[in-house]
């Protein structure tokens, strides 16, 4: 029986459930161990994968290529924009926005691609993977069919024993969103890491319930949710979600180094662990 579920971010487009899982669980497990604790078996973890959803269309060795032209949404163009002036707070390489500078037409968007392209937390990651990483985001968001769909594959994991659930990035806001809509689920520990589930005008006001009087719903389901933010992560613009879910959101501060939102950076943290284990 499963007991902690999974569940992965953007960028998975070309992996799979076992794939995922075969770096998760080793980290996992280290995070588990900083704090003492274990699983007791292999088989209590799995993943639930939704990747696939994105997966370009014919020949799939690759992403599309895209570049800043095709970037139009206006959403897209405010969330490149906010990844572009956080890049900017926290690395001196990044040249700043500037007061006169919106990132609102094609020459913008360009800009703020090339600086981006020097940062550290988008090392190795080329144009179009980062524009194809933020078209997920806003895709899930938009189309209805990707978002019911993303959903199932996590329903489809839960089981009776299904106590925690662990969710990086985009990951966080479907098994957010999924909790909500199941209360009935036995799942009480929510872990999210490097979530944008905070991030106003583009996120947060389109999660599903909606927000009330600018408070995010409480899963209702949910006992203990954990938050677990890397200082320098650029996703997680919000580090802090007690500011917008209340404050029985237990927020963490950690350092992940260069790959600040590396999934198993976060994994193998002791806040991680503790997190996991109060769960289990």
């Amino acid at each position: 029986m499963v007991r902690v579920i999974g569940v992965h971010g953007v960028g998975h487009q070309f992996s799979g459930e076992n794939t995922i899982r075969s770096a998760w669980l080793p980290a996992l497990k280290d995070g588990l161990c900083r704090v003492d604790r274990s699983m007791a078996s292999d088989d209590d973890f799995a993943c639930a994968f939704y990747g696939d959803l994105f997966r370009p269309l014919g020949k799939a060795t690759m992403v599309p290529p895209l570049d800043a032209s095709d970037i139009t949404d206006e959403r897209e163009k405010e969330l490149l924009e906010r990844w572009w002036l956080e890049a900017a707070r926290i690395d001196p390489m990044v040249i700043g926005v500037g007061a006169q500078t919106k990132v609102r037409t094609p020459t913008s968007v360009q800009r703020a691609l090339n600086a981006l392209s020097q940062s550290k937390f988008f090392a190795g990651i080329g144009e179009r993977a980062l524009i194809f990483d933020l078209k997920q985001v806003r895709r899930y968001l938009i189309d209805q069919e990707v978002r019911r769909t993303a959903q199932e594959r996590i329903e489809r994991k839960i089981d009776s024993d299904t106590s925690v659930i662990v969710a990086h990035s985009l990951g966080s806001v479907v098994a957010y969103e999924s909790l909500c809509n199941h209360p009935e689920w036995p799942v009480h520990t929510f872990v999210t890491i490097g979530s944008p589930l905070g991030i106003s005008n583009i996120i947060f006001e389109e999660l599903r319930p909606a927000p009330q009087q600018d408070t995010g719903i409480w899963p209702p389901g949910v006992r203990r949710w954990f938050n677990i933010a890397d200082k320098y992560d650029v996703v997680a613009l919000v580090k802090a979600l007690s500011s917008r879910f209340g404050d029985d959101v237990t927020d963490a501060s950690i350092d992940n180094g260069a790959n600040a939102h590396d999934a198993t950076r976060y994994l193998t943290t002791k806040e991680l662990g503790h997190a996991v284990a109060s769960g289990l």
